[in-house]
């Protein structure tokens, strides 16, 4: 069937997947681009000076404050998966909710961790909250 013969709704459904495909990857390149240098192309960390994200306790204990977290930074002393870890980390004050959302959804599901989807308005409201 040529395809000017297709209803329009199934030309429609053909387009979708090039409407979402600038996005469909964001996550993975904002954490290859701002955190990835620190916390590893994996999420292991280094040893006992920058913390792991693959498989940390510390995501799912704090999942209210990561908004915050990756917007501000933070220079306290932080305990990942039993590890104190002491050094600063800088913010990312230049990333839209939506930017965040994305980073956050795929470190949140790389590397064993299991968390469950966020959406911008969740994490606008983290924003909002952030001191």
């Amino acid at each position: 069937m040529p395809l000017r013969r297709l209803p329009g709704f199934l030309l429609l459904l053909l387009a979708l997947p090039g409407c979402f495909s600038n996005n469909r990857h964001q996550g993975e390149k904002l954490y290859a681009l701002h955190c990835a240098s620190c916390h590893g192309e994996q999420g292991q960390g280094l040893a006992r000076l920058i913390p792991p994200l693959a498989g940390s306790d510390y995501l799912v204990d704090h999942r209210a404050e990561l908004a915050c977290l990756l917007r501000n930074g933070q220079n306290e002393v932080i305990v990942v998966n039993g590890i104190g870890y002491h050094n600063i980390m800088p913010g990312n004050k230049g990333l839209s909710p939506a930017q965040l959302t994305n980073l956050l959804n795929y470190i949140e599901s790389h590397w064993g961790n299991e968390g469950a989807p966020r959406t911008i308005s969740d994490v606008q409201a983290q924003i909002d909250k952030c001191h």
